[in-house]
């Protein structure tokens, strides 16, 4: 699979699985960071120290090691880059969800009586 193909640029929801080889882990996170988009990412890796290494690399807005669709409700999901703003869930859909406004007033700025 090329890096420039659509399957691999585009946002599918699937079930899809793209498979691409890799030399380093540098390359690995080169090419899984590689689009415009970032909803989720999966890594799967035998040695628990490459997942904490390579986790926090990788551009999404969930990555899931060594599984699959594992979700807390309470815990923040939405995606990066492209693939949604803010964050649903738990106490991070309050501020998605709501429209905040920042009002500052200087005191001592009104005259009395009007």
């Amino acid at each position: 699979m090329r890096q420039d193909q659509e399957i691999v640029q585009k946002e599918v929801f699937g079930p899809v699985l793209t498979w691409q080889t890799f030399e380093t882990e540098d390359e690995a996170v080169r090419l899984a960071n590689g689009t415009e988009y970032g909803l989720a990412a999966m890594l799967f890796t035998g040695a628990e120290e490459r997942a904490e290494r390579l986790s926090p690399r990788l551009v999404a807005g969930t990555v899931w090691v060594n599984c699959f669709f594992v979700r807390d409700l309470e815990a923040p999901f939405g995606g990066a880059r492209k693939s949604g703003v803010g964050r649903e869930g738990g106490d991070w859909s309050f501020d998605f969800f709501c429209d905040v406004k920042n009002v500052s007033i200087r005191k001592g700025s009104f005259q009395p009586g009007q």
